[in-house]
């Protein structure tokens, strides 16, 4: 009995703590965040809805709203793209954005697959 109620209150924890930082981080996730991200490129429905086109300029965001513009920086050449967010992720730890190859390949990292970024709303 004592271990479920273990388990039931780091569940709870979680949700909440999860709960907590989406809202704050909604608010200010783009405001200078850097991290790392990713490209991907497939042709299924986003999360929005819409259809996937590897070509666009759109990216994935945990928390940001559909429709969110973001001025995205390759810290390592220092070129940048302004994309939309369209669609949920990155779902690998550690990566803040996951770019649409178009994106990636205004940046400069189709071959590395990864880069660090910094990005804020425009």
């Amino acid at each position: 009995m004592k271990k479920l109620n273990q388990t039931a209150l780091v569940a709870v924890t979680i949700a909440a703590g999860l709960m907590a930082g989406a809202s704050a981080t909604s608010a200010s996730a783009a405001a200078g965040q850097c991290g790392r991200a990713s490209w991907y490129a497939l042709h299924s429905k986003t999360a929005s809805g819409e259809r996937m086109n590897p070509s666009a300029m759109t990216a994935a965001h945990r928390t940001l709203p559909f429709g969110t513009k973001l001025r995205v920086t390759n810290q390592g050449n220092g070129r940048s793209v302004v994309v939309r967010i369209n669609d949920r992720g990155p779902f690998i730890r550690g990566r803040v954005l996951d770019l649409s190859k178009g994106a990636a390949n205004q940046l400069g990292f189709i071959g590395s697959g990864h880069t660090a970024v910094c990005m804020a709303r425009v």
